[in-house]
């Protein structure tokens, strides 16, 4: 069992009150680590410390030495890439065969923040008359990062090379559920050459630690990936003390399956949607829309592709489905099922909890949907879709962007222009054809409507993490002088 601290001012604190929370792994239900909790005072510690880092040392000016750095964190990422892949599978429960995949692209984060850093160039805007005009982006100072527990590491990288790569300071609040790999990222930012207190880890409960980190009135920017409510609280403190705000809140991402599109690539897509990380993610495919004419022999196999998915233990490569991440969430899940079951909806696959210690449960597949049910509106979080009928492409249409969210949804099809209208038509921030679920870091992540603000990922992301300043430099030899009694109406503006 690891004993986890908190990170400040580049060495590994026991908390001022001396508490801890015991993190258990969800496949087992055994402790696994007991981790430091945080309160007010220790995230107003954090929050100092990376003030004095922001302030007095040359991380915000030195570009080529946070370039130098964010490559040596990419390769000490790599070089611990094993221990992390099985801490994050023991913790998060996800199978060890997912874990290796997601964590083997974490170092191209870096990589790729460091290069936009190295080769961004400032721009210099037309200005009429004598003058040189130019920009120049700054860090924008200490940013707070607040991450959830579904991707530990990948959620918090999206956010943490692009701003350290800024040349910002951050405090960082990991998931409860999930504390422990993100700890260890202090000590590798540490050896790659992070100056201390630029980067600080404070573990702790959203309601304490969260907030305090949130609230921060020293803060520029906060970044949180988590549930819309949540978000909001956030946006509106942030809104309060004029800090940015990136939010990448809820989804109910929708599949939506053409009629022309080949069926075996759409129920494998599907199933993949629905499925991976045991529905954990917000691009979920929770939401499968089928044309009526389709719609029975696409049920028939997606039960059957569902039906032969390996449920166990997630250190086995075999496993293609682990627990849920706790007992709430656990309970939430099936709360949920009996919910789609008294709405009159059809348990066509699963709906039960899977046999073992952990919190297991069937991958459920829900048919006779009305998408005005709470199963099909709501973010379930967790192994259950719902698979819709839709008669023509205008219902589809309407059916997929009738939700509050609008994170993600994908497309399938065979005919290129029939499947560009549909997207054109999408109220959602990721759409993809004939895939689900894929991400680089050069490609902008983010949601519509109520499922966030800002982006992850890309330029644009890279561009959120500092401010510009503009300098406009009048290289005239002319003698100006506004108030010489001439009465001339001059330039001035």
């Amino acid at each position: 069992m690891r004993k986890i601290n908190l990170f400040i001012g580049g060495e590994y604190r026991s908390p001022s009150t001396e508490r801890y929370f015991q993190v258990i792994n969800p496949a087992t239900k055994d402790i696994v680590a007991e981790v430091a909790e945080a309160n007010e005072q220790d995230v107003e510690l954090a929050v100092q410390n990376a003030l004095h880092a922001f302030t007095n040392t040359e991380w915000a000016h030195d570009r080529q030495l946070r370039f130098d750095v964010l490559n040596r964190l990419s390769s000490l990422l790599r070089a611990n890439l094993d221990e992390l892949t099985e801490l994050e599978s023991v913790i998060t429960g996800r199978p060890i065969r997912e874990m290796k995949a997601q964590l083997l692209r974490l170092p191209e984060w870096y990589e790729y923040f460091a290069s936009v850093l190295k080769t961004m160039e400032n721009s210099s805007p037309p200005f009429s008359g004598s003058y040189v005009n130019y920009t120049q982006r700054l860090p924008l100072g200490v940013v707070g990062l607040i991450t959830p527990w579904n991707h530990p590491l990948l959620i918090l990288t999206k956010k943490l090379a692009p701003a350290l790569a800024g040349g910002n300071a951050v405090v960082i609040k990991p998931s409860e559920n999930a504390p422990v790999t993100p700890s260890i990222l202090g000590d590798l930012a540490k050896q790659a050459g992070v100056p201390n207190g630029i980067l600080n880890i404070v573990q702790g409960f959203g309601t304490v630690a969260g907030k305090a980190l949130s609230t921060h009135p020293a803060l520029e920017k906060i970044d949180v990936t988590g549930g819309t409510e949540t978000g909001r609280h956030i946006a509106s403190a942030a809104g309060f003390n004029l800090a940015k705000v990136a939010a990448e809140l809820g989804g109910k991402a929708s599949v939506l399956i053409l009629p022309d599109a080949n069926m075996e690539e759409a129920v494998n897509g599907s199933a993949f949607a629905a499925f991976i990380a045991t529905g954990q993610t917000c691009v979920q495919g929770s939401r499968i829309f089928v044309h009526e004419s389709q719609y029975e022999v696409f049920v028939e196999k997606l039960v059957e592709k569902t039906k032969s998915l390996t449920i166990g233990d997630p250190s086995s490569l075999e496993t293609d489905i682990g627990p849920v991440i706790s007992e709430r969430q656990y309970r939430r899940i099936l709360d949920y099922i009996q919910i789609g079951i008294e709405e009159g909806a059809t348990v066509a696959c699963g709906g039960e909890p899977f046999e073992g210690n952990g919190f297991f449960i069937q991958p459920t597949i829900f048919t006779n949907v009305r998408n005005d049910m709470r199963v099909a509106q709501e973010e379930i979080f967790g192994p259950v879709t719902c698979i819709i009928k839709y008669t023509s492409i205008e219902e589809l249409v309407k059916q997929a962007n009738g939700t509050d969210m609008g994170l993600a949804m994908s497309v399938w099809s065979n005919n290129i222009r029939l499947a560009h209208q549909v997207v054109n038509q999408l109220e959602a921030g990721i759409v993809w054809i004939n895939d689900h679920h894929r991400i680089d870091p050069s490609s902008p992540w983010g949601g519509f409507k109520s499922s966030g603000i800002g982006l992850e990922n890309s330029i644009q992301c890279f561009n959120d993490y500092t401010k510009l300043r503009n300098v406009i430099v009048n290289i005239s030899t002319e003698p100006f002088d506004w108030f010489d009694g001439s009465q001339q109406v001059k330039r001035y503006s």
